[in-house]
């Protein structure tokens, strides 16, 4: 069975990764206090680039670029597949 938002198994795996990628990178923002402009500079982007992530917009949004992210947060990334 296909994922109703993604046209292969490969996108629908993607798309599951950045969706959680981009949740936990949200909470990290938000648990933190920082208003978007400092969670932009911790992040190495720009605030409109946090306003996005915090908004949900993942198709503005590649895997790489929320690993970088994460990294700028000074996260670990780990994959496990269940």
């Amino acid at each position: 069975m296909r994922d109703a938002l993604a046209d292969t198994p490969e996108k629908a795996a993607n798309l599951r990764l950045r969706s959680a990628l981009m949740r936990q990178i949200a909470a990290i923002i938000e648990n933190s206090g920082w208003t978007q402009a400092e969670a932009a500079e911790r992040c190495n982007v720009t605030q409109p680039r946090i306003n996005d992530l915090l908004r949900g917009r993942i198709s503005r949004f590649s895997l790489d670029a929320l690993v970088n992210i994460a990294a700028g947060l000074n996260r670990n990334i780990t994959v496990s597949y269940a």
